[in-house]
C-alpha cells in the first residue's frame, strides 16, 4: 500500500472504526442482526479500494471503486437506522457517520476524475 494514497489510508482508518463499533454494538448493546450489516458493508469499503490498486484496467479500476462506493452507501444506510432506532447516540453517530460521507465525497470525486467528467 502506498502511505500517500488518502482513500487508502482513511478507508482502513474506517474500517478499523467500524471493527470497533461492531465489537461495542454486539457486546455493550447486543445488536447482533444490524452490527453484522455494519460490519460487512464498513470494512467492504476498504477492501474493494484495496483491490482497485492491481485493477487489470482503467474500467476494472472504475467498477473496483463503484462497489466500494456502493458500500459506503449502504453503511451509511445502516448507521443512519442504529441512530434513528437509538442504538447511537447524536455523537456517536456524527463522528462516524461524517467519516462515511468523507470517504463517499472522495470515492466519488476519484471516480468522476478518472472517467474523465467535469465536476
Amino acid at each position: 500500500m502506498r502511505a500517500d494514497n488518502q482513500i487508502l489510508i482513511d478507508s482502513k482508518a474506517f474500517a478499523l472504526r467500524i471493527i470497533k463499533l461492531y465489537k461495542f454494538l454486539k457486546e455493550e448493546k447486543q445488536v447482533y442482526v444490524l452490527s453484522k450489516q455494519v460490519l460487512r458493508s464498513g470494512t467492504s469499503i476498504g477492501a474493494n479500494v484495496r483491490e482497485s490498486v492491481n485493477a487489470q484496467s482503467r474500467m476494472d479500476f472504475i467498477n473496483k471503486l463503484n462497489i466500494a462506493l456502493k458500500e459506503a452507501n449502504e453503511t451509511e444506510y445502516w448507521l443512519e437506522l442504529l441512530h434513528e432506532s437509538d442504538i447511537l447516540d447524536q455523537k456517536q453517530f456524527e463522528s462516524i457517520y461524517d467519516n462515511c460521507k468523507k470517504i463517499v465525497a472522495t470515492l466519488t470525486k476519484i471516480i468522476k476524475t478518472t472517467k474523465g467528467i467535469d465536476e
